[in-house]
């Protein structure tokens, strides 16, 4: 990864954005693609989609720009907060956790309370929910906490980004802002190699609480084949449970899903289009869904053709997640070489 991808990269991850508060996200994703789009389109909840006028063949390459977080719920008598999750937030790990809370005014620090190991007991090691765990912004009592915060602000945990060996990656939001990377990427490679199609990049807000802003954008994006670009569970650590089969590998490649909201035509090509340019990919087999954008895409207009495309990730939904940034890569080259195959096809449609 170059010196101008790796920024991208770092300033997508520097952005916070919590689910229904991208806004910070979404702008930096707009003013990297923008420099490469005939035009960028938003709408009313922050999905953008940037535009290369090509072919009659179209295919949208799409990624969420939102992650998990919380919001304060309550600020109590002795300023202390209380903080409701939005998204799939881990119960886990945000006890002694640092977090920051998007306010009006700018960003308020603090920590999700953890009595110390000295002080607990046996009785004390089970781990209450996130609502029940308790938030100490340093304020001395419910006024000056109240003139800090205001119930209903979103928040994140705070994890730094970090190198790991090799070309390994650490940081808190990497779902889905690695798929959100490569979608972009996907893009831009395909329009610096001129494809004869027209190329939709997309970032969807809010898919964390149900893929709502991949339904919004599926509603009029006029595409014929989508590929949605999220993270998938790698399955090379020791933490990975055994019940769950799976051979996906950080630095392996990105994965393609079969089955279910898999199109066999557009999994076809991206296999294909790996194939002929000696691209890494990984197979993965689908469960009951594939839990991204994919599975709002493929239902629209009466049925879009749509694949998933994964970036194998350790550890998802903690501040420890971890990608290989060759993954990125891979997935990037990918779509770009799916981009150019398109434009020689008239419909993804399955034939009889």
């Amino acid at each position: 990864m170059d010196e101008t991808r790796r920024a991208f990269l770092e300033d997508l991850l520097a952005a916070r954005g919590p689910s229904g508060h991208e806004t910070a996200a979404q702008r930096a994703w707009v003013e990297y693609v923008g420099e490469y789009a005939d035009r960028v389109e938003t709408d009313a909840y922050g999905n953008a989609v940037a535009v290369h006028e090509g072919g009659d063949t179209s295919v949208a390459f799409a990624g969420h720009a939102d992650e998990i977080g919380f919001a304060v719920s309550e600020i109590s008598g002795d300023g202390f907060l209380r903080i409701s999750p939005v998204g799939g937030l881990d119960k886990t790990v945000t006890r002694g956790s640092q977090i920051r809370i998007e306010t009006d005014d700018g960003p308020v620090n603090g920590v999700v309370g953890q009595a110390a190991v000295h002080l607990r007991g046996k009785k004390d090691e089970g781990v209450p929910s996130v609502t029940e765990q308790h938030v100490d912004i340093g304020a001395a009592d419910e006024d000056e906490a109240r003139d800090l915060v205001s119930v209903g602000d979103p928040g994140i945990v705070v994890a730094e980004t970090q190198d790991l060996a090799g070309s390994r990656l650490n940081a808190r939001g990497l779902d889905n802002r690695a798929g959100l990377w490569v979608a972009a990427e996907g893009f831009r490679r395909a329009v610096a190699n001129d494809v004869d199609a027209t190329v939709y990049a997309v970032s969807t807000v809010q898919e964390e609480l149900g893929t709502k802003g991949a339904k919004m954008v599926a509603f009029d994006l006029d595409a014929d084949a989508v590929v949605a670009v999220d993270v998938t569970h790698a399955a090379d650590d020791p933490n990975y449970p055994a019940d769950r089969a799976s051979e996906v590998a950080l630095g392996d490649g990105p994965t393609v899903t079969r089955g279910a909201a898999n199109h066999p035509e557009v999994v076809a090509e991206l296999r294909e289009a790996a194939e002929n340019g000696d691209l890494p990919l990984q197979v993965e087999a689908q469960r009951l869904t594939t839990g991204t954008d994919a599975d709002a895409f493929f239902t629209a207009q009466g049925g879009v053709p749509t694949a998933n495309l994964g970036v194998p990730n350790r550890y998802m939904h903690t501040p420890a997640e971890v990608v290989d940034t060759a993954d990125l890569t891979a997935g990037a080259d990918l779509l770009a070489a799916f981009a150019a195959r398109a434009s020689d096809r008239d419909s993804f449609a399955v034939e009889f």
